[in-house]
């Protein structure tokens, strides 16, 4: 695509980057009050059964991964006109489902910048070794990687250690008013956990909580893993790596049914929000459907999506992902990839 292409795409797209303050107000409406009357209906089904408690609570979680969705617009400063509206509703949000803010804020905004490249990969994105990397990495460095790509590992203790340790702790050299957002967030949740807790029982509030965090935070999760590691995924290195083309070709079209896609805020049109993220989600799809080069984006299913699962490792001769077993396949043919990717663990 040449760099004309490139700015006529962003223009066509521009007019979208617009928040809509009624639209923004109705959404904080029919997704945080559905959650706090699901969170409710979970703990009085208590007394009628655990079973139907479990699935409230997963009805509820779904509600927290559209709360996630207001969350991440406000730190793109898209959910509504005013930076101080956007800060104060994304740290409300923020205390509901339990990140920090302004930590989060920056996390994700260098991955926009950087998703993609090569050679700035570590914040805010998902580990990925190319070839040659995981061919020269120590046997630590092996074991640590294929720890860390195992789907029980990210899927089942990602969320453990997002909530617990991610969220909770300030990054070394931090700034002031980033430690203070972190500091208010975890507060506020303590105090509400204490009071819950007060009123209903440790047993009954973790009964309840338990199942909504774990189910919304491997959600989230899956969301961002498998929009970004699709078998032919854009990656490249610093000097041919081109912003425009990591939106459109390095994320995806994760064509979910309606209800899902409510649910999820629309971030399945994630390739619309990494070509604009002010683009708030209740626009994503129209910025896509009114945009005729955006449709040529790589589109994934839920079934399809599940393919991403064995995908480990980014190949840059073949420009794919491929998986452990076919690495193996590849060093017994001595055919590994030796272009040129600079280590980057």
């Amino acid at each position: 695509m040449s760099k004309k292409k490139q700015a006529e795409l962003r223009k066509s797209v521009a007019p979208y980057a617009s928040s809509n303050t009624r639209a923004s107000i109705i959404q904080l409406i029919n997704s945080i009050v559905p959650f706090i009357l699901l969170w409710f209906l979970s703990y009085q089904s208590l007394s009628i059964s655990i079973w139907l408690s479990l699935a409230l609570s997963v009805v509820a979680a779904g509600f927290v991964v559209r709360i996630f969705i207001i969350f991440h617009d406000c730190t793109h400063m898209s959910f509504f006109k005013n930076a101080k509206a956007n800060r104060i509703v994304g740290t409300i949000t923020g205390v509901i489902t339990h990140f920090a803010f302004e930590k989060w804020k920056r996390d994700h905004s260098i991955h926009h910048a950087t998703s993609s490249n090569l050679d700035k990969r570590g914040t805010g994105d998902v580990w990925v070794m190319t070839v040659e990397e995981y061919k020269e990495a120590s046997l630590w460095g092996k074991l640590s990687y294929r720890l860390y790509r195992n789907p029980i590992v990210m899927f089942g203790l990602g969320p453990v250690y997002l909530f617990l340790v991610s969220n909770r702790f300030n990054r070394k050299g931090a700034k002031p008013k980033e430690r203070n957002n972190t500091y208010i967030i975890n507060g506020s949740i303590a105090i509400i956990y204490a009071l819950l807790i007060w009123a209903i029982g440790w047993q009954a509030f973790l009964t309840i909580q338990l199942p909504i965090l774990f189910i919304a935070g491997a959600a989230g999760i899956w969301l961002f893993y498998v929009q970004h590691q699709f078998e032919d995924s854009y990656f490249e290195n610093e000097d041919e790596w081109d912003y425009v083309k990591a939106a459109v070709d390095g994320s995806s079209y994760y064509k979910l049914p309606k209800a899902i896609e409510w649910l999820t805020g629309s971030i399945g049109y994630h390739h619309v929000h990494h070509l604009s993220p002010r683009v708030p989600n209740y626009n994503l799809e129209k910025a896509h459907e009114s945009t005729p080069p955006l449709h040529q984006a790589t589109t994934i299913t839920l079934k399809t999506s599940l393919q991403s699962i064995r995908f480990r490792l980014y190949d840059q001769a073949t420009r794919t992902f491929i998986s452990f077993k076919e690495f193996k396949a590849l060093q017994r043919k001595g055919k590994v990839s030796l272009k040129g990717s600079r280590a980057s663990t």
